[in-house]
C-alpha cells in the first residue's frame, strides 16, 4: 500500500480528472490538493472521504485510503455468513426466486456465485463438473470451452461484451484480481468481434437442447450500502429478449 497522496493521485488519473477539476468538485484548493498528492500536506479524514466520494472510489478502496492516511476504516466488512447480513441476503434470495422462470444469479465483486435461482440450470446444464464446484466464477463458466461457450450461438459478440465489461470494471475498481481474471478469460479459446454492435442491447443467444433462447441482462446493486461486502454484491438477472424465449421458459 502506498501513501495516501500517491493513492489519491492514482485514482484521479484513473478517473481522467485534473487537479483543478477534482479540487473544484471537492471544494478544496488545487494548491492544497497538489500538496496532498506530493506528500507536503497531510489530509484530514474528512478530506480523504470527500475526495474519495468525488472520485467514486469503491468502499473497500476508501478504507484503504483511510488506512494509508493513518485513520481507521469508515466502512465495515461483514462476512457473508454473519447473522448481521442474514436479513439482507434473505431478501436478495427472494429477488432471485421472484425472477423465475428466468435465470438470475447473485455474485460478489469477483463474479463468484453467491446464490442463484433454480432457472439458472438452463445455463449450467452440460457444463463440466469442475466448473460448477464452489466457488463458481460465472464469467469463467460462461466463456470456458467446457462451460457455456459451445452453446452460445453469438459467442464472438458475447465474449467481446464480457471482456470489455470486465476490463472497465477492473479499471473502475482498481482490483488486481479482476485484471487477472480478464487476462485469464481473454486467453481462453474463442473468437472476438470488433464490429460495432447493432440493436438496442447485446443479446445472449443460447442453445438450450436445440432451441435458441435469447436474453438480455440487468445488473442490480444495493442503493445505499454502508458495508463493504454488501456494496460488492450484485444481482445479474436475465430477461427474455423475444416472445419465443419467454414462452419456452414459462412452459418449463
Amino acid at each position: 500500500m502506498g501513501d495516501v497522496g500517491t493513492l489519491l493521485r492514482q485514482w484521479r488519473g484513473d478517473r481522467r480528472l485534473s487537479q483543478l477539476q477534482l479540487s473544484s468538485r471537492a471544494g478544496v484548493s488545487a494548491r492544497h490538493l497538489s500538496f496532498v498528492e506530493t506528500g507536503r500536506a497531510r489530509p484530514t479524514r474528512e478530506m480523504i472521504l470527500r475526495l474519495a466520494e468525488e472520485l467514486a472510489v469503491p468502499l473497500r478502496a476508501r478504507n484503504a485510503l483511510l488506512l494509508a492516511g493513518g485513520f481507521a476504516p469508515a466502512f465495515s466488512e461483514t462476512d457473508l455468513g454473519s447473522p448481521d447480513l442474514a436479513a439482507v441476503l434473505a431478501s436478495l434470495r427472494d429477488v432471485l426466486a421472484g425472477h423465475e422462470p428466468y435465470p438470475a444469479v447473485l455474485v460478489d465483486r469477483h463474479w463468484t456465485m453467491v446464490d442463484a435461482n433454480a432457472a439458472i440450470e438452463v445455463f449450467t446444464a452440460g457444463a463440466a463438473a469442475e466448473l460448477l464446484e464452489p466457488p463458481v466464477n460465472v464469467l469463467r463458466l460462461s466463456l470456458h470451452p467446457d462451460g457455456m461457450a459451445p452453446r452460445i450461438r453469438n459467442l464472438a459478440q458475447w465474449r467481446t461484451h464480457v471482456l470489455h465489461r470486465l476490463d472497465h470494471q477492473a479499471l473502475a475498481s482498481g482490483d488486481p484480481a479482476l485484471r487477472d481474471l480478464h487476462e485469464e478469460l481473454r486467453a481462453l479459446p474463442g473468437p472476438l468481434d470488433d464490429r460495432e454492435p447493432g440493436g438496442l442491447v447485446v443479446p445472449l443467444r443460447y442453445d438450450a437442447g436445440g432451441t435458441e433462447l435469447s436474453f438480455f441482462s440487468v445488473t442490480s446493486v444495493l442503493g445505499t450500502p454502508r458495508d463493504v461486502t454488501l456494496s460488492e454484491l450484485a444481482v445479474e438477472a436475465f430477461l427474455p429478449a423475444d416472445e419465443q424465449t419467454a414462452r419456452h421458459l414459462r412452459r418449463g
